[in-house]
């Protein structure tokens, strides 16, 4: 195994390390990068809601089991009062963001989006409006004949505080030709982020793996996040998933691809801790890996147990069913001997949560 000197790590030393180290080693080395950049012990966790506004979408990603089509019957555009209903239950709990994603409708352009994002903050000033993907975000410019710079900036006007990193899928067009053959290329993805961020509008960054990737994709994934947040910094956490393959039209193309191994997981997050040098907080995807492997992945570098969710229909729709509270989560953290604090979409902690 290559040893990891103080030098930030290469591509070639994380593709060994994935491929030859022993997880326990690993696991090792990612918690004490995490204490070096966490050293009070804190594990934070957000309250918050997902909605999906539309499940109208072109764009037909092969790994996706939530879309559907404009004429069909399941098709949905939900209106303002249905979101206004979502978002007095989530304040009900204490809630204090929302995540906004489609679908990528056809047909909607910049005004909607900025007549929604108006009525939210207007009505809702205490929420914060985390929402509308890279690839939205392009098709909205392109759609509506603007930039786009112009887009996020007339959003960011109308209340937008920050973007989600979907949509990243593997930063790699070869991969993104097979699973996502009408999606962005990996350079607009990067493109909107960058936009993003010279705006003073934070971002995170995404992976989700576990389809036609090389070991080494993952890692040049990484390093573009890294080039990125070296030139921005405006990254705030990186989150990485397995791909759930119910319901897709990838699992029926490819059905010899195999469900990816909780080891995996535990492995690529180490040596993420590992080679995201500059990105200050990653994410445990309890809701793909489960609570327990949730839970471990604080062993192995994540420093935050992501978000609450109190709706997702995305990756439950392509199988994965779990759940988890706020007194859960607590547990969870508590549990592995450290902290368990509730914070908002810019990672300020709101409350901490003692374990007597």
């Amino acid at each position: 195994m290559t040893a990891i000197t103080k030098q930030r790590m290469s591509i070639e030393e994380a593709v060994e390390l994935i491929e030859t180290a022993d997880l326990k080693t690993l696991g090792k080395m990612a918690y004490q990068r995490k204490q070096e950049l966490h050293p009070k012990k804190i594990t934070t966790f957000v309250v918050d809601r997902n909605i999906n506004y539309t499940n109208i979408c072109w764009v037909d990603c092969k790994f996706c089991a939530f879309y559907t089509h404009e004429k069909k019957e399941d098709a949905y555009i939900l209106t303002f009062e249905e979101i206004d209903q979502k978002i007095d239950e989530l304040l009900a709990i204490g809630g204090t963001q929302i995540l906004f994603q489609g679908g990528v409708h056809p047909k909607l352009e910049i005004e909607w989006y900025e007549d929604l994002v108006e009525h939210i903050h207007q009505k809702y000033p205490q929420v914060t409006i985390h929402g509308f993907s890279a690839i939205e975000i392009d098709y909205i410019a392109r759609r509506s004949n603007i930039s786009i710079s112009e887009v996020l900036r007339r959003l960011q006007a109308k209340g937008l505080s920050s973007i989600p990193g979907a949509g990243a899928e593997i930063l790699s067009d070869r991969v993104r030709d097979i699973i996502a053959p009408k999606k962005i290329d990996k350079d607009t993805w990067l493109k909107v982020h960058q936009e993003s961020h010279l705006l003073g509008i934070k971002s995170t960054a995404t992976m989700m793996y576990g389809t036609v990737e090389t070991t080494r994709e993952i890692v040049e994934h990484w390093d573009l996040i890294r080039e990125l947040q070296d030139e921005t910094g405006g990254f705030r956490a990186f989150i990485m998933w397995s791909y759930q393959s119910d319901n897709t039209q990838l699992k029926r193309e490819l059905p010899t691809i195999e469900k990816t191994t909780s080891n995996l997981y535990l492995r690529y997050l180490a040596v993420a801790r590992l080679f995201l040098d500059n990105v200050p907080n990653i994410q445990s995807s309890w809701v793909t890996q489960g609570s327990y492997i949730g839970q471990m992945a604080l062993l192995f570098g994540a420093n935050d147990l992501g978000s609450t969710m109190m709706e997702e229909n995305v990756v439950s729709a392509a199988g994965a069913k779990n759940e988890m509270n706020q007194t859960q989560m607590i547990r969870l953290i508590q549990d592995v001997g450290e902290i368990a604090a509730k914070r908002n979409t810019a990672y300020e902690i709101l409350e901490c949560f003692s374990s007597q």
